[in-house]
């Protein structure tokens, strides 16, 4: 039985390392056959050797590590007022009639388009930065915390309700748990969206990031650093991807299927 279940999951991670490599390889035949124009689309061998200058000159760890930093404190900053706050809209509906309609209102503004807003607010530091990533972490967070809170079968709550739960229990024992699978969920869209929010934050008002390197190489059609940029921005999420996947099969072992 244990055999025969592990061959799909072999199978599907073997499938998920060689489509990227499948795609990188057609990319770099069609650009060494001359199919596509090398000035815009240069081939991944160029781009990944360059990516390996940029590492041995130290500049690629400067972006990196400033945009890392940025990430790490704004999903912080962002995930755990908004799983405080999704527990408490899925469990009391004073909070749910209070929240639900700033949450709609608030949700389908582009994030991006807050950044003058924000930059106005905070200025040009650190600050405006891991607020745009904040921002962006916190709705799929909350939104998917409370959506799995209400998802729990009322025979918990009213069972921890008639043994006389506090309410601090109640969101420890039977909230939390239980919305658990959905908190992933809205964790690792929170996580991707951070990224991309603080690589359009990055190219405007800041002096390093991600963000910031390909901005600054599209200014002077370094068109090979741009794409080293895209590659890190792609290997951060895919990696973040792969982590959360991991936690997610530690702390909520029965979604293992």
């Amino acid at each position: 039985m244990s055999v025969a279940g592990s061959k799909p999951f072999m199978n599907d991670r073997v499938i998920s390392i060689l489509s990227p490599l499948i795609l990188l390889g057609l990319w770099e035949i069609c650009a060494r056959t001359g199919l596509i124009d090398v000035r815009f689309f240069p081939a991944p061998s160029n781009v990944i050797r360059h990516l390996v200058e940029m590492i041995g000159s130290g500049d690629l760890w400067r972006h990196l590590a400033a945009s890392l930093y940025r990430l790490v404190v704004g999903f912080f900053v962002g995930c755990i007022p908004a799983i405080v706050i999704g527990l408490a809209i899925g469990l009391y509906r004073p909070v749910r009639a209070a929240f639900d309609p700033l949450i709609s209102a608030t949700y389908p503004i582009p994030k991006s388009s807050l950044l003058p807003l924000i930059l106005l607010i905070f200025g040009l530091g650190e600050s405006s930065k891991i607020a745009m990533v904040a921002i962006g972490v916190f709705y799929p967070v909350v939104i998917n915390t409370a959506a799995g809170v209400r998802q729990i079968a009322p025979i918990f709550l009213d069972v921890g309700q008639n043994f006389g739960a506090s309410r601090f229990n109640m969101f420890r024992t039977v909230a939390l748990p239980g919305a658990l699978p959905m908190i992933m969920t809205g964790v690792k869209l929170g996580a991707g969206m951070g990224l991309v929010l603080i690589a359009i934050a990055e190219m405007v008002g800041a002096k390093s990031g991600l963000g910031y390197m390909i901005w600054n190489a599209w200014e002077l059609f370094d068109v090979q650093t741009m794409y080293v940029g895209l590659f890190v921005i792609a290997i951060i999420g895919f990696l973040l991807n792969a982590g959360f996947d991991m936690l997610e099969r530690v702390i909520v072992p029965w979604r293992k299927g």
